[in-house]
């Protein structure tokens, strides 16, 4: 009889297992909180900073995408999320350094406005844990 349950050993998911369940979960509530915001923002006040708003819906997707990759855990989502983490990593510290630069663009605060303050400096937090994670993750499936 064929075993029909998930595989779920340790080279096929090994991104939700242990801190990486706390990771998952906070990059699928930074995803909804990017996203509501990003749409309050572009629906009400676009004209104000059509930039940063547009920005801010990226990260959303970028959020959704690096959860959906770490949730999945396999080889190829494993890159995937590789991926969306860097240019996360990426994006927070060229808006952050911008929005402190040209503060005229970002007249409200985005997601990675002002190094993620707006939400308590997870944004400039979250992307190192998830390289972390992804470097130990992959440390453990080629041990």
């Amino acid at each position: 009889m064929a075993d029909t349950s998930p595989d779920t050993s340790p080279s096929t998911r090994p991104t939700r297992s242990g801190p990486g369940i706390v990771l998952i979960s906070l990059y699928g509530l930074l995803a909804l909180a990017a996203t509501g915001r990003s749409i309050l923002q572009i629906s009400e006040y676009f004209s104000r900073a059509p930039l940063a708003y547009v920005l801010s819906a990226v990260a959303a997707v970028i959020y959704l995408v690096a959860t959906a990759a770490l949730a999945r855990g396999d080889l190829t989502s494993r890159r995937v999320a590789l991926v969306a983490i860097s240019v996360e990593m990426v994006g927070v510290l060229a808006v952050g350094l911008a929005s402190y630069l040209a503060p005229s663009a970002f007249p409200d605060k985005t997601v990675w406005s002002h190094f993620g303050s707006g939400y308590g400096f997870v944004p400039l937090v979250l992307p190192m844990l998830g390289l972390l994670w992804l470097r130990h993750v992959a440390r453990t499936v080629n041990a």
